[in-house]
């Protein structure tokens, strides 16, 4: 899985000079100011819904598209996929590959029913066929709680990166830095809406896409534009030979290593498809031919980061060894920032200081963007899955304040909870978001898009127990207790064989939707077949909108 973010930096190890310092702090500045301003310019009018959850028709295909990506990569995949790749070769690749695959999966079975489903939230496309409070309450909570978890690394983690890329020293500074970047994030979310935040995701997605072809390229320079040289560096550098470039380095030892790498795959496959930050970026779309061509943007911008991740992460390894980037961080989360500053060796000219410069920005950025991607899809969920529908006359205007406040509260206690657990090894909340997503979210919305018997019980017992389910397996993974390198290393109940849940709790999130289904009798899925068949047309073939 996606390494988190969450690090703890030795203090000899620095990135870069005074002045590449000052000059990262000015970039900084300026991108906080410009994307602020940005939200400002863009933000909705007080009493448009549909702008402040959608940003309806404000985006083209392209814009979009690079949006998705946007929200796709988040900070922890850049560094936590990049650390994997530098640390476990081979292995790391896959992970990076399944990144890609999940999001193809996205756009070839679930982004056209989505779209055509939804209108806001998840919840408005369960509740397509089953309305009730209950699913809608069922579904904030299910985005919630597999949103929460990845929005704490990334926050626990911003005090650290930044202060390693700053030179700042002293755990007052980093809180700091956790606390002030909470805070843009939140206003982010609470101005910009969906129109703000995009823009913002373009931004990030171009400068990290921008940067990161220029890095890979004079890797490659480097090694005379011979990827089998650059290998066969990374290999000797690996310090393990050719397990490096093989699969199985990353779960040797274990009791399952082939069936853990599988679970692992399929986790990141259906898990990054369903998150909620993602999947709402459907209903943004005008149409079915636009939301295809959204995906396709969307799906090359993550290919092209997938090749960059992989050269820069081979890279760092053939220039600076596994041996340092591990002793930076045990995780790996620096590798790229660590390759992206040793190709230009320890005298760096100022244009080459400006190129790093780009780069370390590109990643402060995503910090902030993808954050507030997630705070804005909480907060929808909370406002219009919940409070918007507790009441039976809620005007506009007050829907989008309650969307506003939830956003704060959400963030509020995300800076709360991620000031508190920063100096542990925040992996497993990374693997628990994904888990989520492929065992409750995953299941309930292929069996609500695709099979016309699926029923309200049905859907409750998938979002509760895959969920309840993949916490509980989760507790026992060796990512919870059991190694050094765990959150809990001086406890050991490691019970659960496998690192991710996804071999067991997928498998369960199905059943249960199943059994939920047959259980409730003849008649009531009957009832729920000519349900689906009334809004079939709407959903598959996008007969009509909304």
């Amino acid at each position: 899985m996606n390494s988190g973010t969450g690090i703890t930096l030795p203090t000899d190890i620095t990135l870069a000079t005074d002045s590449a310092q000052a000059m990262s702090l000015v970039a900084f500045t300026a991108v906080v100011t410009l994307t602020l301003l940005l939200c400002v310019m863009t933000g909705p009018d007080r009493d448009n819904l549909g702008e402040f959850y959608a940003g309806y028709g404000a985006l083209s295909p392209m814009r979009n598209g690079l949006a998705i990506a946007g929200d796709y990569i988040s900070a922890a995949t850049v560094l936590g996929t990049g650390g994997v790749i530098a640390l476990l070769g081979y292995d790391g690749v896959v992970l990076a590959l399944s990144t890609a695959l999940s999001l193809m999966l996205l756009m070839f079975l679930l982004a056209e029913p989505l779209r055509n489903a939804g209108q806001f939230t998840m919840g408005d496309v369960l509740a397509r066929r089953m309305p009730g409070r209950a699913v809608r309450i069922t579904a904030c909570a299910a985005t919630l709680a597999a949103l929460i978890p990845l929005m704490l690394v990334q926050l626990a983690g911003a005090g650290d990166l930044l202060s390693f890329i700053l030179g700042f020293s002293g755990e007052g500074v980093k809180t700091g830095c956790v606390v002030a970047l909470g805070a843009l994030m939140i206003s982010y979310a609470a101005i910009g809406g969906m129109k703000g935040t995009a823009l913002i995701q373009i931004l990030k997605i171009v400068m990290l896409l921008g940067s990161g072809v220029v890095i890979a390229a004079l890797i490659l320079r480097r090694f005379d534009w011979d990827l089998g040289a650059l290998l066969a560096a990374a290999e000797k550098g690996s310090g393990v030979g050719p397990a490096f470039l093989q699969s199985g380095l990353q779960f040797q030892g274990g009791p399952n290593p082939r069936l853990d790498m599988i679970s692992s795959e399929l986790t990141v496959v259906l898990g990054g498809a369903c998150l909620p930050h993602v999947t709402m970026r459907m209903y943004t779309a005008r149409s079915a031919r636009e939301v295809r061509r959204s995906m396709s943007w969307a799906v090359s911008s993550v290919a092209l980061f997938v090749l960059i991740i992989a050269i820069v992460g081979f890279g760092a390894t053939a220039m600076i060894g596994r041996a340092a980037i591990a002793k930076a961080d045990p995780q790996g989360n620096t590798a790229y920032l660590l390759g992206s500053k040793a190709v230009f060796g320890a005298n760096a000219s100022t244009a080459e200081t400006l190129i790093f410069t780009t780069v370390t920005t590109a990643i402060f950025l995503t910090l902030l963007a993808s954050v507030a991607g997630m705070i804005l899809a909480c907060a929808n969920s909370l406002a219009h899955d919940v409070f918007a529908h507790l009441r039976t006359e809620l005007t506009p205007r007050r829907e989008m304040t309650l969307a506003r406040v939830s956003a704060l509260a959400i963030g509020g206690m995300a800076i709360v909870l991620a000031v508190m657990v920063q100096h542990h090894n925040l992996q497993p909340l990374v693997t628990l978001s994904f888990c989520l997503g492929a065992s409750a979210l995953a299941p309930a919305l292929v069996y609500s898009l695709f099979w016309r018997r699926y029923t309200r019980r049905g859907l409750l017992w998938t979002l509760i127990g895959g969920t309840l389910g993949s916490v509980i397996l989760m507790t026992g993974t060796n990512l919870v207790s059991g190694a050094p390198t765990s959150a809990f290393p001086n406890h050991d109940f490691n019970w659960f064989p496998f690192t991710t849940t996804g071999l067991a709790s997928i498998p369960l999130g199905f059943f249960l939707g199943w059994l939920g289904t047959v259980s409730s009798g003849r008649r009531e899925s009957e009832e729920q077949r000519g349900r689906y068949e009334a809004v079939e047309g709407w959903i598959l073939a996008g007969v009509t909108r909304r």
